[in-house]
């Protein structure tokens, strides 16, 4: 199974901003729909974004709506997640992934297997 390769996580206080990179080395990114999903201490994991491979229309969780921006860069073969606003609640691991459409994700699908993911802090 492909385990792509998330970065860009950190300590943030509330309200500041954090842009993650999920980056796959081995293939091209360019026909897969791309997600985000996090899991938080406690928590069953989430589904956050997804971005389209076809026409890049994207999707967000209602809880990170307007704050969070997914985005693509085929040419860097990586996938963004803007995230402003930051709230203690949004502290989690962040994990991407290729496996699933986001048709599947909004419907609460997933991966079958995950990636080391990146720690994301918001705390003052």
């Amino acid at each position: 199974q492909r385990q792509l390769a998330e970065s860009g996580g950190g300590l943030v206080q509330p309200g500041g901003s954090l842009r993650l990179s999920c980056v796959d080395s081995g293939f091209t990114l360019d026909y897969y729909d791309i997600a985000w999903f996090r899991q938080a201490p406690g928590k069953q994991r989430e589904g956050v974004s997804c971005i389209r491979a076809s026409t890049r229309s994207t999707w967000y969780a209602d809880s990170v709506k307007g704050r969070f921006t997914i985005s693509r860069d085929n040419e860097k073969n990586t996938v963004y997640l803007q995230m402003d606003s930051l709230k203690p609640e949004d502290t989690a691991v962040y994990y991407c992934s290729a496996e699933n459409t986001c048709l599947e994700v909004v419907n609460g699908g997933g991966p079958d297997y995950w990636g080391q993911g990146t720690q994301v802090t918001v705390s003052s």
